[in-house]
């Protein structure tokens, strides 16, 4: 069976020079943070990358990382635009920027055919999730109307920043290790005690440093790109919210339709340590992390020859 792993880049900004901090090197030998996510996806089975990007970065994109990439895996590219609208939909005035992860994902559907595996462009998720994400799409498969999914599940005190607060969907798990919510909550903080604090006030009562959170790295099959096509119109059709602002959420579309009984989800833990970029004093504890894991042995210090 072949797997196909989708990186959601659509968000990077143009004109790549210093600053973006999805671009940021991470080793000595230049590689960014795509690179180690590829990296282990090729290692864990995945045959094939779909950049979601944005057609005016395009030439950019592929001068740093795509024309690379694309003579170790196949590689296609998809389009991830404001303008990209169902029949009958028109951009609201004055909106800017698309219309978030879920119209990303669903920009795939002409080209993503096989079991597949969604994640950011500038999170390093570890080799483990990978591993684990591609077993479960190749020893599984889709029957019936309830999409079979599955998610990493990261561990919260794994995925913080030193720098600042962050956001992340707190994900509620039954005893089977099956999703049961995810709570998209913001200010979240671990205190040198332990204490945990956030935004959310319906979360703030049971959240401890130990709960699993979605880091936006979903397993699935073709048919969720099924599932993203119609809930985009529903989404749209629905006039609450700010038309400028409003977004169309994996973590929040996986849990109407959990909600809805349209789809079950296994979370598959991880203990891997998250390293991204929230805050621009988060680069070099980056860096330092994967100088490390070059040092260990992890990681070659050069991945592609």
């Amino acid at each position: 069976m072949k797997t196909t792993l989708i990186i959601m880049a659509a968000g990077i900004g143009s004109r790549f020079g210093t600053g973006i901090k999805q671009l940021a090197k991470m080793s000595d030998n230049g590689e960014i943070i795509m690179d180690y996510s590829i990296y282990d996806a090729k290692e864990a089975g995945f045959d094939k990358v779909v950049f979601v990007i944005r057609k005016d970065i395009e030439e950019e994109f592929k001068a740093v990382i795509g024309n690379r990439i694309g003579s170790q895996i196949e590689v296609e590219y998809v389009y991830q635009e404001l303008t990209d609208l169902p029949d009958g939909f028109t951009v609201p005035e004055g909106r800017k920027k698309p219309w978030g992860t879920g119209q990303a994902v669903l920009a795939c559907k002409d080209v993503v055919k096989d079991p597949f595996v969604i994640i950011n462009a500038d999170d390093y998720y570890g080799k483990e999730a990978f591993v684990k994400l591609h077993d479960f799409l190749v020893n599984g498969k889709q029957e019936g109307e309830v999409l079979n999914m599955a998610m990493a599940g990261f561990v919260l005190k794994n995925t913080v920043s030193e720098n600042g607060a962050v956001t992340r969907g707190i994900c509620t798990v039954d005893d089977d290790d099956m999703l049961t919510d995810v709570l998209e909550t913001s200010g979240i903080a671990i205190g040198a005690d332990g204490t945990v604090v956030c935004d959310r006030e319906e979360v703030r009562s049971w959240i401890t440093p130990d709960v699993h959170v979605s880091m936006n790295m979903w397993a699935a099959y073709p048919e969720f790109l099924n599932k993203l096509k119609s809930g985009f119109v529903e989404f749209l059709k629905d006039d609450s919210g700010d038309p400028l602002k409003k977004e169309y959420l994996i973590p929040i579309i996986v849990d109407g339709l959990l909600k809805q009984n349209k789809a079950t989800v296994k979370v598959l833990e991880t203990q891997d340590k998250w390293i991204g970029i929230t805050y621009k004093e988060d680069t070099e504890l980056a860096q330092a992390g994967f100088r490390e894991m070059i040092r260990s042995g992890k990681y070659p210090e050069k991945l592609w020859d």
